[in-house]
């Protein structure tokens, strides 16, 4: 899916002239594969491919396109503000990327009528043309995948048929990306800190076509309106492109193993300040400014940015933002040091809660770094209430 193909090229067709398919003219949804290697590629990628071979066009219209020369255009990636494009161009070209990376594609050629293809072909045109191409991506909610069915949905309207139950298997838009993250364990944990709450409630169904894979599913179940019937939308179904299987690259340390070591540690040198009645400064200038830039990283996630599924994020009750100003001051103030440790043991309690209801549901190789966290707060708040009675 969002497949981030840079532009290189100019158009292969005039947007000027109007174009009049031939009766054996068709449109497919095309489906390709996840790439193995980055993260981009992970979910697959969803295009239109229309095929009229009486006319000479084999065009790809892809809605998963952005121009690398956009001014500001990591300020703006990072915003959630890049406008993607959907690009119409030649459907070679467009294999050739896929199997260069080892992926399959497949294609669904859609039993429409001539006047039908005639629509979306048009519509396709005239949306592809420089000065209307561009929107608004939302990975969830408005990107390369869901376009198809809205596309075909505006065009063909009443006499499109939805019948997808994908909303029986209960999964929210956090199981549906875990379902793609088994090789990348960092990016699966890099996206459940990044993403917030919101994606944590139930999907539905026409919500499961933001991955490929579930567009291509859908339009196994779509229905089209024909000679006063419903039938099956798809009449065909094609193998493009086949792919030749391919170990995945696994990484040694991943994060349930760094953070079950980082919690190790955390409690060996608590045990030992504990025996010895003193504080390991350097460990706790460590875990407090590490925890208070990766929070103020998620509070500009959550409020200075356009992207939807990074706002109301509770990862922000562990990694907590005041804990960068508290490095300068948790030794000049037992008292206040005091109320602070007991404040954030509060915020892990809440986070504990907040994770039992799920009403977020958090990393599990959070689980040991948190047990760390725990005892350490713990004794750092004898150990200040101490410190305040001598």
């Amino acid at each position: 899916m969002k497949k981030l193909i840079f532009i290189f090229f100019i158009s292969t067709f005039s947007f000027a002239q109007h174009i009049n398919l031939s009766p054996t003219a068709e449109i497919s949804v095309i489906t390709c594969g996840p790439g193995t290697d980055e993260l981009y590629a992970s979910f697959g990628h969803s295009a239109f491919r229309i095929l009229d071979l009486n006319n000479k066009i084999d065009r790809v219209y892809n809605y998963g396109t952005f121009d690398f020369d956009t001014p500001n255009f990591y300020v703006k990636f990072a915003q959630g503000k890049l406008l993607y494009q959907l690009r119409a161009y030649n459907f070679g070209n467009f294999l050739r990327g896929y199997h260069q990376e080892n992926r399959w594609v497949k294609g669904q050629v859609l039993d429409l009528s001539q006047e039908q293809v005639q629509q979306v072909f048009d519509f396709l045109e005239e949306n592809a043309k420089p000065e209307n191409r561009s929107y608004k991506y939302d990975f969830f909610y408005d990107n390369c995948s869901t376009k198809l069915y809205d596309v075909l949905e505006q065009v063909l309207g009443e006499n499109l048929l939805f019948k997808s139950d994908f909303d029986k298997a209960n999964f929210s838009h956090r199981d549906l990306i875990e379902l793609y993250m088994g090789h990348q364990p960092w990016a699966d944990f890099g996206i459940d800190l990044a993403l917030g709450a919101d994606i944590d409630r139930q999907a539905s169904s026409k919500e499961y076509m933001f991955l490929p894979d579930y567009v291509f599913e859908s339009f196994t179940k779509v229905e089209i309106k024909k000679d006063g019937s419903f039938k099956p939308i798809v009449k065909r179904t094609e193998e493009i492109l086949l792919s030749y299987g391919e170990a995945h690259k696994q990484s040694m340390l991943t994060p349930m193993l760094l953070f079950s070591i980082c919690s190790l540690v955390i409690l060996w040198i608590t045990y030992k300040d504990f025996k010895r009645k003193s504080r390991t400064k350097l460990l706790d200038t460590f875990i407090f400014s590490i925890t208070g830039v990766l929070g103020i990283v998620l509070l500009l996630l959550w409020f200075a940015t356009d992207h939807s599924a990074t706002a109301n994020n509770f990862n922000v009750l562990w990694a907590f933002a005041p804990n960068l100003v508290f490095v300068f001051l948790m030794n000049k103030n037992s008292k206040m040091s005091t109320y602070y440790m007991f404040t954030l043991l509060m915020l892990l309690d809440v986070m504990v809660l907040l994770w039992i209801f799920k009403v977020q549901v958090f990393h599990y190789a959070l689980i040991p770094l948190l047990v760390g966290l725990y005892a350490r707060y713990i004794y750092l708040w004898f150990y200040f209430r101490g410190v305040g009675k001598e």
